[in-house]
């Protein structure tokens, strides 16, 4: 990395607004301007892909798709395609929570309408312009037309997986294929130009955190969904039977988060054959993650080391087995494609020295986390890291500090507080405190830490189906010029800030902080 920065972890679903969700609209650039504000140069995301069932990041129902429930209804306003009349029927709901049944219906009903207006508009007018070339640009040329016969066909079949689509499409016959092209013609259509909207938007929330220097570190699930475009339309790649399910899922063994492992359920890659089309599919999906941000983590690093492999049938992940991953090959491969990658090396669970080894080897930084330091020996404490980590006070799949501290067993709860000088009502500070001066170059902080926020604002619970990803900020108020200037001084005096502070450039989205 080479220099000393902090970064703030918020998902875009989390940022405030009224709509039900966060999204790319004006809240993220007002984040943004707040970031620059209190020197912070790193914003951390989860993954942007269309998400499947549950709505999780981790397992996307395609790698390259963009989400489009992410989509801002005040820029599709700003562009003629969404009536303020509209913006008023969104749907209300508890402040703080995500309500995603109810905003993805909304959304879908506000998107068609978008499509209806786009349909109407000259065909030379700017809008038009720009999505003929976005269809054509090389970039989409791997995915966009098997996604959105995808989306087509999953809508035109009732929502139902394509496991169990007819035979024909199931296989993706080539007849079959054609005519179902030629029957959904416009909903193949409409697929595209909804993937148009978010590359478009995402775009610009790209170009406000360069303008205000700051980096976006975005993630990469190393699994799809089994469920997904990619799955469906590269059946060869992964390890399925002949009606195209999973012989093997992918998961953990049993860790710190559960006693009986992560059956996590995605269908394993077939790693030969992977490699015999020279690493293509990972080539591309490396290329579109790049095109989303600066920096890009790599989930579960180490299962392109060793993964852990489960019989399909069992229900838990205790009676998997490690299998060989790419390794180096495949980095090999990325580097010949795409050159030199800023990434960074997701390496928490089980390591063993062959991922440590080529973590090293590849010069990527690992990660470590504080609420893992206060056992004796572990390598999370903070005076235990090196340079060469990114250090994080808690991560998604983290409680928030304070809930940790309440939830801790006693000798770990005594330890930290003892370790940090703090009590339970200035934990969140001390740890941010220790995050900041520790040694690593990146520090990342969730924002539910940089607020104080207790258990109800968690991300994520590892091996829960349910009640994940909902969190989202209440008040926007919160974001205010005070707490931004005491982040900022810490920044400063852990020698964090960047090399020119850029200031908020302004326009028209506010002041930061403003609420």
């Amino acid at each position: 990395m080479g220099k000393r920065r902090a970064g703030i972890l918020l998902h875009p679903t989390s940022l405030p607004g009224p709509f039900g969700v966060g999204d790319l609209g004006p809240a993220a650039d007002r984040f943004l301007a707040w970031l620059a504000t209190a020197g912070v140069s790193v914003w951390q995301t989860l993954p942007l892909n269309v998400t499947g069932l549950g709505g999780s990041p981790y397992t996307p129902a395609s790698a390259f798709a963009g989400n489009p429930t992410l989509l801002s209804p005040e820029r599709l306003r700003d562009d003629g395609l969404v009536t303020e009349g509209e913006l008023a029927t969104a749907p209300g709901g508890e402040a703080g929570r995500v309500h995603l049944d109810g905003v993805e219906s909304w959304k879908r009903g506000l998107l068609r309408a978008t499509w209806e207006r786009f349909r109407r508009q000259p065909s030379d007018g700017r809008l038009a312009q720009e999505m003929a070339t976005f269809e054509t640009h090389p970039e989409q040329a791997p995915w966009l037309d098997d996604w959105a016969l995808f989306a087509a066909l999953k809508s035109h079949l009732g929502g139902s997986s394509w496991l169990d689509w007819p035979p024909e499409l199931r296989d993706r016959r080539p007849e079959a294929l054609r005519a179902a092209r030629a029957e959904l013609a416009g909903e193949l259509a409409y697929r595209r130009f909804v993937q148009f909207l978010f590359f478009r938007q995402w775009a610009a929330v790209r170009a406000g955190a360069e303008a205000r220097g700051v980096e976006i570190l975005g993630d990469l699930p190393i699994y799809v969904a089994l469920d997904s475009a990619d799955v469906w339309a590269h059946r060869d790649l992964f390890d399925l039977d002949e009606r195209g399910r999973p012989r093997t899922v992918a998961g953990v063994p049993p860790d710190y988060f559960s006693e009986t492992g992560q059956r996590w359920g995605n269908p394993i890659y077939r790693w030969g054959r992977i490699r015999d089309s020279g690493y293509a599919w990972w080539i591309d999906r490396m290329r579109a993650n790049f095109r989303l941000a600066h920096r890009v983590r790599i989930d579960h690093f180490r299962g392109l080391v060793a993964f852990w492999r489960v019989p399909a049938d069992e229900e838990t992940a205790v009676r998997g087995e490690w299998s060989p991953g790419p390794g180096i090959e495949l980095f090999d491969a990325l580097a010949d494609a795409l050159g030199e990658l800023a990434l960074v090396a997701e390496d928490l669970g089980e390591i063993t020295p062959d991922v440590e080894e080529l973590r090293v080897e590849l010069g990527l930084p690992g990660m470590r986390v504080l609420q893992f330091g206060f056992d004796a020996g572990s390598p999370h404490a903070p005076h235990r890291l090196t340079a060469d980590t990114v250090v994080y006070t808690g991560t998604h799949d983290n409680d928030t500090t304070r809930g940790w501290l309440a939830t801790a067993d006693a000798a770990t709860r005594a330890r930290a507080l003892d370790y940090l000088d703090a009590t339970p009502d200035t934990i969140h500070r001390a740890l941010l405190r220790a995050a900041w001066v520790a040694p690593s170059e990146l520090a990342v902080a969730p924002l539910q830490d940089v607020l104080g926020l207790g258990p109800e604002a968690r991300m994520n619970t590892p091996g829960e189906p349910a009640g994940n990803w909902s969190w989202r900020l209440a008040d926007e108020a919160a974001l205010d010029e005070g707490r931004a200037a005491r982040l900022r001084r810490l920044t400063e005096v852990a020698e964090r800030l960047p090399p020119e502070s850029v200031e908020d450039p302004g326009g028209p989205e506010g002041s930061p902080g403003a609420g």
